[in-house]
């Protein structure tokens, strides 16, 4: 996929499917959040919930494009990468495709967040520039 080091399938499942007999609104966001996590781990072996530092990630922001409809059995692929990388947030930016087509694209801001202390902080470091190299920023 164009543009994205990271690609990560997704096979469509009943549970995904309204009552349009297409892809729920509400799944989209569960395909973003799994990819998220794939892309995560695929970095370090990391999660939402530790990305170093004593801090994982809370998402405050979320945005969807839906641009075609998908259907039980599609195969996807989910390109996931990171741009805006601040001193405490970044922002993960989403296609989805089925053979080639945009079906959706959005985007999720993510903040450093530690869950003992309950606020936001900085990024680790060694995160962040294992982001940058990823990402060539």
């Amino acid at each position: 996929m164009e543009g994205f080091n990271f690609v990560f399938p997704y096979r469509v499942r009943i549970a995904d499917v309204n009552y349009g007999g297409h892809v729920a609104n509400s799944a989209v966001l569960n395909f973003f959040q799994d990819a998220r996590i794939a892309y995560l781990q695929k970095l370090g072996g990391y999660s939402e919930l530790d990305i170093g530092g004593g801090c994982g990630v809370i998402l405050p922001e979320a945005h969807v494009k839906y641009r075609a409809e998908m259907f039980h059995d599609d195969e996807l692929q989910i390109g996931v990468r990171v741009r805006n990388l601040s001193r405490s947030s970044f922002t993960m930016e989403y296609r989805i495709e089925r053979a080639g087509e945009v079906t959706a694209e959005g985007e999720t801001a993510l903040v450093c967040f530690d869950y003992q202390k309950r606020k936001a902080r900085r990024l680790d470091e060694f995160f962040r520039k294992k982001l940058q190299g990823v990402e060539g920023a």
